[in-house]
């Protein structure tokens, strides 16, 4: 029995933790079920607004927060720089009913790493969590066009000081449309030790640290 313990125990370090901030208590339940019912994620915790979350997480984040972008009291896309600000390396995914474009804008802006809508299936939520865990940047297919159209016509243009590949312009404009590292490989026909090479140029070369960063700045300067 104590081995056992030992085994979950060492299986539980291992897993991805998340944290969800939801109003509805029956979407609360069926992500922390989802969640807990999947090998290597583990649920770290469950609020119902902003305010709740903020004081509860503490000083040990989870690695993810599923963040409600409509949320009783402070709104979950005025609340992600607070987030992001007191957990700079904890990865924010927020999501909603509606592809709202004021509020995804608002949202990315402040610090969130991704943006699904709810009607997102279970299996592709999933999918989702496990790459913002590992520094994707994951947006549904409907916002991630939103999201680049909204940069274009908003944000001036802005002089970028760097001499970017063909292919590494190609990467970026896949990662910009929701691409993840391994899809944006298979789309490029490379390999992902491949993608990760090209993505240590592009961080040298633009001076960022994120892969939302490194879209962010080829956004601004018209580069994708």
């Amino acid at each position: 029995m104590v081995g056992r313990r030992v085994t979950e125990i060492a299986m539980d370090s291992k897993s991805l933790r998340i944290s969800i901030v939801e109003d509805d208590p029956a979407t609360q339940e069926a992500l922390r079920l989802l969640i807990d019912g999947t090998s290597g994620f583990h649920c770290a915790g469950v609020f119902g607004s902003a305010e709740l979350a903020l004081r509860g997480l503490g000083d040990a984040p989870p690695d993810v927060l599923l963040l409600d972008i409509n949320l009783p009291g402070m709104p979950g896309c005025d609340a992600v720089r607070l987030f992001h600000d007191r957990h700079p390396q904890m990865a924010i995914l927020m999501l909603t009913l509606y592809d709202d474009e004021e509020r995804i804008f608002a949202s990315l802006c402040n610090g969130a790493r991704g943006y699904l809508l709810k009607k997102t299936p279970p299996a592709k939520l999933l999918e989702a969590i496990r790459e913002i865990g590992g520094d994707g940047a994951p947006l549904s297919p409907e916002i991630a066009h939103k999201v680049v159209r909204l940069f274009r016509e908003i944000k001036p243009v802005e002089k970028l000081d760097a001499d970017l590949t063909r292919l590494e312009v190609r990467l970026l404009s896949l990662l910009a449309d929701g691409f993840s590292y391994q899809t944006a490989a298979d789309e490029m026909r490379v390999s992902i030790n491949t993608v990760r090479n090209y993505i240590r140029s592009i961080y040298e070369k633009l001076h960022v640290h994120s892969k939302s960063e490194a879209v962010s700045k080829a956004l601004k300067a018209r580069l994708i």
